[in-house]
């Protein structure tokens, strides 16, 4: 796993930026706006990172009040300059809210780190603990596949042998299911702008042991490197990867969904 201290001055500029950033943030904001029309009163965005999401969430949300948690404080620090007074570090496995706190939790590009479906059970567990009845939980899903996209890139490392994928969407379903939150309330997708791999950068992700269960050095990461080095246009990056969020609603008290409105501030936006 990427040591997430030491990616935090490059992170943005390495994951797409704020085009990456706009289409995240526009593609979770579809997903609330349908079930909570009025927007939530109180949003809290988990493993939130250098923020780059969630000020477009707060500045979207003028009503809302938006929280970020980030385990990591290099991140959490970054985030906090873009969201003065909302960031907090802290383990989404022990959030430090009382149940029921928020109208709305939002993880983007969070379960596909964790290392266990046990650790996957606890975090979406904890989500919907802090959530109240009625409320909406959204979260990324399938982040490994979303990077395949049909490429000659693709088709060299079709054969490899992958690692279980923590937030497939069946056990990420199953999860929430077991949590009290309903199956997909919506679905969506977005573009990983900027994100489409190249060989040249594939045979480097390669070899820091991405994308496969096979270890650095390797004799059979090597022979896949060397079949991506024969690939045209090293440089040239393909497709952007499609991510896929799926949004869940919390079964209210008595079985019904509660009605909403968002009438709070804003802790921070652009």
């Amino acid at each position: 796993m990427l040591d997430y201290e030491k990616e935090a001055a490059a992170y943005d500029t390495t994951r797409g930026g704020e085009p990456r950033a706009a289409a995240a943030a526009e593609a979770v904001l579809g997903l609330l706006r349908g079930p909570l029309p009025g927007g939530p009163s109180r949003l809290l965005d988990v493993a939130c990172g250098t923020g780059i999401v969630t000020r477009r969430l707060a500045a979207a949300l003028p009503r809302t009040r938006v929280t970020g948690v980030d385990l990591t404080p290099g991140m959490a620090g970054r985030a906090a300059s873009r969201l003065p007074g909302a960031v907090l570090v802290a383990d989404v496995r022990r959030l430090p809210f009382p149940d029921a706190t928020f109208d709305a939790v939002t993880s983007v590009w969070l379960l596909h780190l964790l290392g266990t479906a046990a650790e996957v059970r606890a975090t979406v567990t904890e989500c919907a603990r802090v959530l109240r009845p009625g409320g909406v939980y959204v979260t990324t899903v399938d982040k490994a596949s979303a990077h395949d996209v049909g490429s000659d890139i693709d088709a060299v490392l079709a054969d490899r042998p992958r690692r279980p994928a923590a937030d497939a969407a069946p056990a990420v379903d199953l999860c929430a299911a077991l949590s009290g939150l309903l199956l997909p309330a919506a679905q969506a997708r977005f573009p990983g702008l900027g994100q489409g791999r190249s060989p040249a950068g594939t045979i480097a992700d390669l070899r820091r042991g991405w994308f496969t269960r096979l270890p650095p050095g390797d004799p059979l990461t090597e022979a896949f490197a060397r079949r991506l080095a024969a690939l045209p246009d090293q440089d040239r990056p393909r497709p952007d990867p499609r991510f896929s969020l799926r949004a869940y609603r919390k079964a209210a008290q008595g079985g019904r969904l509660a009605e909403t409105g968002g009438n709070a501030r804003a802790d921070g936006g652009d």
